[in-house]
Formats: structure tokens, C-alpha cells, sequence
């Protein structure tokens, strides 16, 4: 009789489970983006969110919370309930700070979801810059260490790590380019653009207005083939024979604890707008790379991510 009733009551128990993982979710999921407007991570929640609302049949508000390159946002993420009404974009430079001392969060403090878009890293100069190729830059940092500049994202961010780490790649110490630490790599390329920086390194699609205006020229791209954005355009592989090949990817996260039932919601949602018609021609109208990395595949590119760029940082003095 008592085994009947334990049954019982675990079969009650499962339908009131499964009731529940019908009804996720039941009200607005806030999307928090940790840059601010206008960028790559906004531009790919915000349309991200507008495909997600009529599948999960709920608004998704897109939340800016900028701040110390990511961490401020992933930090109102991680303090959310594990309850899938909040989720974050993940981009490369947040989890780059995870080899610092600075985030108070981990990468074991949240839920993976999935990797949506890769971008290479590329050099660019102002659009008079005597330096017509990546050759002639490699010559003039040996030639005068510490004369040229350049930007792209903060201390420590992708872009960063990027230029140190094709130096590195190419025998040359990183202070021979000292590196000028920007809010975000418009702000510096507008900085490119006004002289006031010789060298920015961030993505092609982030540059293309200033491409297309005549205000910079791109010399090479940190990526095994070619921009698709700009076919032309060498790699550094192409330009200078270095292997180093380094990409911005952007993803989506959620505070760790996540209901595995919710979780599999969310991927499956996330997946379907990743591979519908309008994400892939946003994507491609943008330049973005397009790539799909569900949660497992997601930790285990992070665990790659964080033992190339450590050494980068370690050897910058940035890696705790």
C-alpha cells in the first residue's frame, strides 16, 4: 500500500513538473546585452530577440547594462534567478576577462546556450596612412618601438589580444605597439579616422561604413580565408606569413542552475531563429560569420579559447 502511494504521488509530482514546463514561459524574458547600443552584441540580441517572441510567445525587452568590458551586465545576468527570465549575450572580450582578476563571476556561474556568430579579427589604418600593406607596419614597429598607436577595444578585450598575439606570433614584443584602450572599437576607429591612433584592430563589419566612406583601409584579416564582406582583402597568413588567427564570437547564456527542461526550450528556440531565413540574411547583410555551437560544444570551445588567449595575456602581464 505504501509503495502505491509513493507511486502515486511521484506520478502526481511529474505532471505537476510537466504542467509547469508547459507553461514556461509566462511572462516577459528580459534579454540583458552587457555593451552598449548599436554595436555587434546589440544589433545580434535585438534582432535575436525579435525572432525569439513569437516562438516563445512572450516579449523579450533588450536591456543595455554597459560597463567594464562586459562585467557589469554579466553581473545583473548572474544575480537573476535561475528561473530562465533573464539571459545574456556572451562575447569574446567578457570571457576574456575571466583570466584576470577582475569579473566576480565565473564561467562555472552560468548556463551555455549556444554560440550564434564568429567574427575575425582585421588591421586597419587611416585611409592616408604611408603604410600601404601589414609588411610595412611589422618594419616600422621593429624599426621605432613605441611610435605607433593603436586601439580597438579595452585593455585586455579581444581586439587587444588579437594585435598581441600576431606580434607575439611574429617574434615582436607587444610594447612595440603600445596599446590605447577604447570603449568599443567604434569609438576608436573614429579615432583612426581622425588621426589620433595609427592601427585599430576589430572586425571587418564594424568598419565597414568607414571602409565604404574612404575614411580607413583594412590591410589584412586575422582568419584562415578571406572577408566575404571584402574578397580582396589579404590574410595575415596571405600578408605576412603568420599563423595567428583570432575571432570575436558572440553567444547566449543564462544564469547557472537553469531547469534542464527550460534550458532545452531556450537552445531549441535559440537554434530555430539562428537557422531561419532572416537571422542568416541579417547575418550575412552584416558580414557576420555564421556558426552553431549548442551548450556542451560551447563549454568545450571556451576551455580552447581560454588556454590561447591565457597565454596572450599572461604574456601582456594582464593573466592572473
Amino acid at each position: 500500500m505504501l509503495m502505491r502511494t509513493v507511486v502515486v504521488l511521484f506520478g502526481v509530482f511529474a505532471a505537476a513538473g510537466a504542467a509547469a514546463q508547459e507553461k514556461y514561459p509566462e511572462r516577459p524574458v528580459e534579454f540583458i546585452v552587457p555593451w552598449g547600443a548599436g554595436g555587434g552584441a546589440d544589433q545580434l540580441a535585438r534582432r535575436l530577440a525579435r525572432l525569439l517572441e513569437p516562438e516563445l510567445k512572450i516579449s523579450m525587452p533588450v536591456i543595455n547594462v554597459p560597463g567594464a568590458t562586459g562585467s557589469t551586465g554579466m553581473t545583473k545576468m548572474l544575480s537573476a534567478p535561475a528561473d530562465g527570465y533573464a539571459i545574456s549575450v556572451y562575447i569574446a572580450d567578457t570571457h576574456a576577462l575571466l583570466a584576470t582578476s577582475k569579473p566576480r563571476w565565473d564561467v562555472s556561474d552560468f548556463e551555455p546556450l549556444g554560440i550564434m556568430i564568429r567574427q575575425p579579427s582585421a588591421l586597419f589604418v587611416k585611409y592616408d596612412s604611408p603604410f600601404k600593406n601589414w609588411a610595412d607596419v611589422v618594419m616600422a614597429a621593429k624599426a621605432s618601438p613605441g611610435k605607433l598607436k593603436a586601439s580597438g577595444t579595452g585593455q585586455g578585450g579581444i581586439w587587444h589580444l588579437a594585435l598581441a598575439g600576431m606580434l607575439r606570433d611574429l617574434g615582436i614584443e607587444s610594447s612595440a605597439v603600445p596599446w590605447v584602450p577604447s570603449n568599443g572599437a567604434g569609438p576608436a576607429l573614429n579615432d583612426l579616422a581622425a588621426g589620433g591612433v595609427d592601427i585599430v584592430t576589430c572586425s571587418v563589419p564594424e568598419a565597414r561604413a568607414l571602409i565604404d566612406a574612404g575614411r580607413v583601409r583594412s590591410l589584412a584579416v586575422m582568419s584562415e580565408r578571406p572577408s566575404t564582406l571584402y574578397p580582396n582583402l589579404p590574410t595575415v597568413k596571405a600578408a605576412i606569413g603568420s599563423n595567428w588567427t583570432v575571432s570575436a564570437w558572440r553567444g547566449v547564456a543564462a544564469p547557472k542552475g537553469l531547469p534542464k527542461d527550460i534550458q532545452d526550450r531556450l537552445v531549441a528556440a535559440i537554434r530555430k531563429a539562428h537557422e531561419s531565413r532572416e537571422f542568416r540574411d541579417f547575418a550575412r547583410q552584416r558580414g557576420f560569420g555564421v556558426v552553431w555551437a549548442g551548450p556542451g560544444e560551447f563549454a568545450r570551445f571556451m576551455a580552447k579559447d581560454d588556454a590561447s588567449m591565457g597565454e596572450v595575456m599572461k604574456a601582456l602581464g594582464l593573466a592572473r
